[in-house]
């Protein structure tokens, strides 16, 4: 019988270990920023190219390697941090020239420069393939240069998994987001294909959340601190009106290192119980320092999911911590009952100085004075007014003139075209018996039974097909705005509004001067309100990031279903009688009435058999 088990050849075992470390351009980011962080490093460039499928290079300006540390860093399970198990509970860096360096190589072209002060010359290493190509010295600033080319070359099934450029681009951006908020007194700069995507100097976290995020954030965040023997606190978290529907600017960090934690998560939306509108998500930069031994970060390969020592005390902190300042900045609702709201002073008040107020007489007024006369020139006047309004409608028919005198004006027929509808699911003709069910549903009667549909995915299916059928017109009606807005976008935001700019014009949007990252809005589509149009467009911008690789469909299609959800009215909205009425008559007006953009049905029937069965 022959021996079926082998050892694995060194390359094969190293590009095994490397799909545990490298998953995409956004893994190699991440190590390499990290590294870069660790060896003491005040600026740090990152240069991609093709989302990172064709160049991820980054260059720094910290401590450097010497020629025998460079080489060494290449090989498996080298590392400049841990000398015991014990280490692993006890980590303060995130990983200093070493560990991921292998992985990378095994699956990519890799060339390193690197100089420590002391050296006069850099050394220069070529690896392809977890094999050294090239080993010498060079000339180069102190520092490192790292630069991986033409990931997955060696094992083309991985590589044909990668998305496409954009959505591998989001991916680096997420991760370039993380490494630079946990950092904010280090410089970082970022290019994608020659163009400049950030440039954020050296600040404090306030600064660094605005030069990401935009600066319309100042405004609107939240400080959070607390200190207590477990844990320190600090951050910030936005005010609640201005939640998104996307959980994107959620950010949590455990000794300067990003972490996803759903626990922590619930302690954060418990503490704006009350606050948030339905399906929002506030926006979160917290935070926490705990002892390295009280934390377990080593439970996941990319180390973004950990375990604490005592989670549900951390949980009563962060949730006390984050109401509390939300209470102290009067952002949630609090009891004083020493405090009289009766005897403050409007803020606009504050400080001007109270105005005297003016006296004037009129000396010739005497009361006594033609008082009778007055009295009845005024009735004469009010008779003479009120008499003779019959004249109005000389030359009227008595019937015009009776209706037109009728108080209630009010009713209108509610009898609907029988022609919009088709087959046995189009409501009767009698349109009176439509009404509506919680706020929710409207109920009217087809020919079989009863006919329940839901409101909102009506409407977003009328909504849906009239911007489309705008956009292949070429018409897209659009409310001109009287004065402009201006909206300031964060970075990647600026870059999504570029690529989709077009699309939205054909649904009604209208664009002015675009800036540094910001944008004029001179025109908006006409079921859109102006106050509703920032939120919606930081939906669509939010939508579009979360469905990037929807790659099957086309621009407009996605922009359509974005602003459809996003305009469509809401459950729980009462309705008008006219306005369920013109609701249906769209909805069968349609060219798939039955399903929601998003594919859901629209409406149910109940036949009349079903309706006997239930009341026998």
């Amino acid at each position: 019988m022959t021996d079926r088990i082998k050892l694995l050849p060194e390359h094969v075992a190293n590009q095994i270990a490397a799909g545990e470390v490298v998953q995409r351009p956004a893994s190699v980011v991440k190590e390499l920023l990290e590294n870069a962080v660790d060896a003491g490093a005040q600026r740090v460039q990152l240069v991609i190219r093709d989302g990172g499928k064709t160049l991820v290079q980054v260059v720094d300006d910290g401590c450097g390697m010497s020629p025998a540390d460079a080489l060494l860093s290449f090989r498996r399970h080298a590392t400049s941090k841990i000398s015991e198990a014990a280490d692993l509970f006890r980590l303060h860096t995130k990983g200093f020239r070493g560990e991921a360096l292998a992985s990378i190589a095994a699956i990519a072209q890799v060339e390193m420069q690197t100089r420590t002060g002391e050296a006069e010359l850099a050394t220069r290493i070529r690896i392809a393939g977890d094999t050294v190509q090239s080993n010498e010295s060079a000339v180069a600033p102190e520092g490192t240069s790292i630069s991986v080319k033409n990931l997955f070359f060696n094992i083309p099934a991985r590589r044909n998994f990668l998305k496409s450029g954009k959505v591998e681009f989001r991916h680096v951006l997420d991760e370039f987001q993380r490494v630079a908020l946990a950092h904010p007194g280090v410089a970082f700069t970022m290019t994608h294909n020659d163009s400049e995507v950030h440039q954020l100097p050296a600040s404090n976290l306030r600064q660094r959340i605005g030069h990401l995020f935009g600066s319309r954030m100042n405004t609107r965040l939240v400080p959070v601190r607390e200190e207590t023997q477990l844990a320190a606190i600090d951050g910030f978290v936005c005010k609640p009106e201005f939640a998104k529907k996307s959980r994107g600017e959620q950010f949590f960090f455990v000794n300067d290192r990003y972490i996803r934690s759903a626990y922590l998560h619930h302690a954060i939306m418990a503490a704006f119980e009350g606050l948030l509108k339905p399906d929002t998500y506030p926006g979160y930069f917290l935070y926490l320092q705990v002892p390295a031994d009280a934390i377990d970060i080593n439970i996941h390969p990319t180390k973004t999911e950990v375990k604490f020592e005592d989670e549900q005390s951390l949980y009563a902190i962060l949730r006390s911590a984050v109401k509390h300042s939300l209470g102290q900045f009067n952002i949630s609702p609090v009891l004083d009952f020493e405090r009289d709201p009766n005897l403050e002073t409007p803020y606009a008040y504050e400080r001007k100085q109270a105005a005297l107020p003016g006296v004037s007489v009129d000396r010739t007024f005497n009361p006594f004075a033609g008082d009778s006369t007055a009295r009845g020139a005024s009735r004469a006047g009010k008779k003479t007014s009120a008499a003779g309004w019959e004249v109005l409608y000389e030359g009227l028919d008595e019937e015009v003139v009776e209706e037109a005198t009728r108080q209630d004006w009010t009713i209108e027929s509610e009898g609907g075209n029988p022609s919009l509808f088709r087959g046995d699911t189009a409501p009767a003709p009698d349109q009176a018996g439509i009404f509506q069910v919680g706020r929710k549903y409207l109920l009217t009667r087809i020919k079989s039974g009863l006919l329940l549909i839901d409101q909102h995915r009506a409407h977003q299916r009328v909504l849906y097909e009239k911007l489309l059928r705008n956009t292949t017109q070429q018409e897209p009606a659009t409310q001109a705005l009287l004065f402009p807005l201006k909206i300031e976008f964060s970075p990647a935001e600026w870059h999504v509004l570029n690529a989709i700019k077009e699309a939205l014009r054909g649904m009604g949007f209208g664009f002015g001067r675009m800036g540094d990252h910001s944008a004029e809005i001179t025109g908006l589509p006409v079921l859109m309100a102006e106050s509703d149009a920032e939120s919606i467009l930081d939906g669509v911008i939010a939508d579009w990031q979360r469905h990037e690789g929807g790659e099957h469909f086309s621009q407009s299609d996605r922009i359509a279903k974005a602003l459809s959800r996003s305009l469509a009215v809401k459950p729980g909205t009462a309705l008008e009688q006219q306005a369920q009425l013109a609701l249906v008559n769209d909805l069968f007006g349609c060219k798939e009435p039955g399903l929601s953009p998003g594919g859901k049905p629209v409406y149910v029937t109940l036949p009349m058999e079903e309706l006997e069965k239930k009341l026998s």
